[in-house]
């Protein structure tokens, strides 16, 4: 394996680069609901077809798989090197500087829905293979570049892949962080359901905001007893918590200084000493962490009334040594302890993930990282989940770099043009040399 300094050429192509970027971030593929020929909405499918028409602009052989994914083809040999991204975004909430589907340059900057996660990093290896391809390199083994566009709402299009083609023997995604990410932590989210009474309830109205499991509420607002609150705080994504200003916390902060209900008091006061703040568990004794992958994350995502009871949506990601039994009897140890009855319901799981960081696949993304950036390339773990807990020998890798969090589904997404391009400089390298 060498090094390949590609700066200067990656330089003058990137006006091409950025055009055709733009027709991809134009498209709002936020998924919708499944029309016929667009299991994940129309936006979704147009996005396929628009890389489909790019990818074969540039000479590449692309297939679209089930209307849910694509790929592009180089080589003909039944096993294959993959890279896998993906084209569906999250929606475009909140009050954007830039608008949120228009590529736009400003400050050395580059914003647009999906930038970061994840149409700017896949269209990177894209059209970094593209320039190889240009530049005459051949590759001794086959590579495909897979899009898929439901990643943001549970992977199902990586069963449609499956179902249909044969798995990868390696593939990366780069989808998280550098450098290669050998290790995701589980996640589960669960509603912790508290049944209060009818005379208590009706003091309060249902709450109102906008609320997800990929984030940190920011803007609520409910009716107490005829008296409107409301709480502004601070979107981020719910995998990093602490950069954020949680609305449910200071809500429910508000209400229990509010309220002479002593049930509504218990609850919310409840409700706040165990999470306004506190990020790793340590308000319900379920500070966790290990060695490999740090420390348990805890994010209430979702408040929610109903007629007979408050749902607490809880988003948590815990270390890779960890088990979800664990995490599930913790919960059920606080909701056993709680003034008001409480149960634990099950939302969404996924295992932790695991790869051996000493194969050789993953020693040549780490060559590729380390002799491009001259960074420290020791493979690491991640709270986020990625392609790869669902596609086989699959890694994330890339692209943001040391210190950058909180970006990817906040309004105003950008990415900095030169890391952009030194991500292209980097997959270009790694496609060497997973391909050698």
């Amino acid at each position: 394996m060498s090094t390949h300094d590609f700066r200067e050429l990656i330089e003058k192509n990137k006006t091409q680069f950025y055009d055709d970027l733009a027709k991809i971030i134009a498209i709002p593929s936020v998924k919708e609901k499944p029309e016929l020929g667009a299991p994940y909405g129309i936006q979704n499918k147009k996005v396929l077809e628009k890389i489909i028409e790019i990818a074969e602009s540039y000479g590449f052989q692309a297939q679209l798989v089930d209307n849910a994914l694509a790929y592009i083809q180089v080589g003909s040999a039944e096993d294959y090197i993959g890279i896998i991204g993906h084209l569906d975004v999250v929606a475009a909430g909140g009050k954007w500087t830039y608008p949120p589907f228009k590529l736009t340059q400003a400050n050395g900057k580059l914003y647009g829905r999906g930038i970061l996660d994840n149409k700017g990093p896949i269209f990177s290896c894209l059209y970094g293979l593209k320039l190889l391809s240009e530049q005459g390199y051949r590759l001794n083994k086959t590579l495909r570049i897979i899009f898929g566009t439901d990643e943001e709402s549970g992977s199902s299009d990586i069963n449609c892949y499956l179902e249909s083609e044969k798995a990868p023997t390696f593939a990366f995604t780069p989808d998280c962080k550098y450098p290669v990410v050998y290790g995701e932590r589980g996640i589960i989210n669960v509603e912790m359901i508290s049944i209060l009474p009818p005379e208590s309830l009706a003091r309060i109205s249902e709450i109102e905001g906008e609320q997800a499991r990929s984030f940190v509420p920011d803007m609520l607002t409910c009716s107490l007893e005829g008296e409107m609150l409301s709480v502004r705080g601070k979107r981020a994504p719910s995998n990093a918590p602490e950069l954020g200003e949680n609305a449910i916390t200071l809500l429910a902060e508000k209400i229990k200084n509010h309220t002479e209900d002593s049930v509504l008091k218990a609850y919310f006061t409840g409700l706040y000493d165990a999470l306004h703040e506190k990020h790793h568990g340590e308000g319900m004794e379920m500070a966790w962490q290990d060695e490999m992958s740090g420390k348990l994350s805890m994010t209430p995502y979702l408040l929610e009334k109903t007629t007979t009871e408050f749902k607490l949506g809880l988003s948590i990601r815990y270390p890779v040594s960890y088990t979800e039994a664990q995490i599930l009897a913790g919960l059920e140890k606080v909701a056993n302890q709680a003034e008001i009855p409480t149960k634990v319901a099950l939302i969404r799981s996924l295992p932790s993930l695991l790869v051996d960081k000493n194969r050789l696949e993953i020693k040549q993304l780490t060559k590729a990282y380390g002799d491009v950036t001259g960074l420290d390339s020791t493979p690491v773990t991640t709270t986020g989940a990625t392609y790869a807990r669902f596609l086989p020998e699959t890694v994330a890798f890339g692209p943001s770099f040391s210190g950058q969090k909180g970006i990817a589904h906040n309004v105003d997404e950008y990415m900095d043009e030169e890391d952009l391009l030194l991500n292209m400089e980097i997959y270009m390298n790694a496609i060497l040399n997973l391909c050698e």
